[in-house]
């Protein structure tokens, strides 16, 4: 990445910053209560899920190239309707006899050999030619739309797919920090209850191996408290990546798990049309490409009919190049007009080609809609089921949580054991995660559909 763009980027993540950091102080309030549960460093860049999409879709190479490509068949329909412009050109020749041609003669009844030809041998001019009646070059031109259109659907394919891969980053990264916000709540119980350990210990109401049990436990979190920070950088980095900017930034959720689960009830799932998918659509489109395809082949068959305008000069002289030039003007008009007869059956053949292809894109059509709509019912399906999950695990969390709250106590006044406050403090942890990885499900699944369906209205 050049110095410019690196400068480029980093003035629109520091604007996008500003714009956060202002708007938390002109409420008065902290810009992400996940991010200070999450313990953010100051240097820390806070983005919402639309800002790291405008931020992706604007740097995302794939898009660029998929935006390329509609320019560069654009250029290429020009270049057919530049066929049926009249085409000039000009030439210039000279050549230069070694030796002249010589010829024999009878002049009354001898025999004498004549040179014919000049020394130097000048010709240049002009040429017009321009197709009248060119049934081919008309359809090409209305295949080059339909290729543009074809063009058009695969960047916003491209642009679709760079959507959904953002938001399972997104999501994964707000995971990965709600879940290493779950195993540090649980390594600062443990520590809690290795204190109160030491403290009873202290005093005589504890043993020496009660102390040891909780302060190794404490040292059992640590390797996952460890690898919920490497998991979270390795999804900062992968945002990054789709969002093309340096490394160096650590991106942040402005969101927190649980307040997702709050709005995402809202997404739309009455509508299940597949008019957008972009399969579909981009197969209609070579069904339609194919169809004009045998047109032209049919074409083929019709008559064509150009017209041409040629004038040139010509000087004939010998001796030095240039000496005694004086050129002679010449010029012609004239139609040309070609009818296709026989060609050995090439054209009924490329016909037949032509028209087997367009079957089997009409079957190839049938079979992408059956399968489209059975992956559309088995993701509504799914959605369906992890609704139910979330509300059966978030239930599952209060209970969990209440159940460690109140072990917690006796623990505290010695009417319990460690080995039961241990299962109480390992149930709520798994139940907290079960919670968690739930909303990424559902979050993940619904993005999923959306791709499925073609909504594009974050592209909007």
């Amino acid at each position: 990445m050049t110095t410019r763009r690196q400068l480029l980027l980093l003035t629109i993540v520091c604007f996008l910053v500003g714009i956060r950091t202002s708007n938390a102080q002109e409420n008065d309030m902290p810009a992400s209560s996940a991010a200070i549960k999450s313990g953010v460093d100051p240097d820390s860049v806070l983005m919402s899920r639309e800002e790291c999409l405008q931020l992706a879709l604007s740097e995302s190479p794939t898009v660029k190239i998929a935006d390329m490509e509609v320019k560069r068949v654009n250029y290429a329909k020009r270049e057919t309707i530049g066929n049926l412009l009249p085409q000039i050109g000009f030439s210039l020749a000279y050549q230069r006899s070694i030796e002249l041609q010589t010829i024999r003669m009878n002049f009354g009844g001898e025999s004498q050999k004549l040179k014919m030809g000049s020394d130097n041998s000048w010709n240049t001019g002009f040429s017009l030619s321009l197709p009248i009646i060119a049934p081919t070059l008309w359809k090409a031109i209305s295949i080059s739309d339909t290729q543009i259109a074809q063009n058009l659907e695969a960047a916003r394919s491209s642009r679709l797919e760079l959507i959904n891969q953002v938001n399972k980053a997104y999501y994964s990264l707000m995971l990965a920090i709600a879940s290493r916000d779950v195993i540090k709540e649980n390594y600062d119980i443990a520590k809690f209850n290795a204190d109160i350990y030491k403290k009873q210990f202290q005093q005589g109401t504890a043993s020496e191996y009660d102390v040891l049990r909780s302060e190794v436990q404490v040292k059992n979190i640590e390797p996952s408290l460890l690898d919920a920070d490497i998991a979270v950088k390795q999804c900062q980095l992968q945002l990054n990546v789709l969002m093309g900017i340096d490394s160096d930034f650590n991106i942040y959720p402005t969101t927190s798990m649980e307040d997702m689960e709050k709005d995402m009830y809202a997404v739309q799932l009455q509508n299940r049309s597949l008019s957008d998918n972009s399969s579909l659509r981009s197969l209609g489109l070579q069904q339609k490409m194919a169809k004009q395809n045998v047109d032209m082949k049919k074409f083929d068959w019709l008559p064509t009919l150009g017209a041409s305008f040629n004038i040139s000069w010509m000087s004939l002289s010998n001796g030095p190049m240039f000496k005694d030039l004086d050129f002679s003007p010449y010029s012609s008009v004239g139609l040309q007009l070609s009818v296709p007869i026989f060609s050995g059956g090439t054209k009924f053949y490329a016909l037949r080609q032509a028209q087997v292809q367009e079957k089997e894109l009409e079957l190839q059509r049938e079979n992408l809609i059956n399968s489209l709509n059975m992956q559309v019912d088995l993701a509504l399906d799914n959605i369906g089921k992890q609704v139910k999950q979330i509300d059966s695990s978030k239930e599952g969390m209060r209970q969990a949580r209440k159940a460690h709250e109140i072990m917690q106590k006796s623990f505290q006044i010695g009417a319990a054991s460690y080995l039961e406050l241990r299962d109480s403090e390992l149930a709520n942890t798994s139940a907290q995660l079960s919670y968690l990885q739930a909303i990424y499900n559902y979050l993940v699944s619904a993005s999923e559909l959306d791709l499925l369906l073609g909504r594009d209205n974050s592209l909007k």
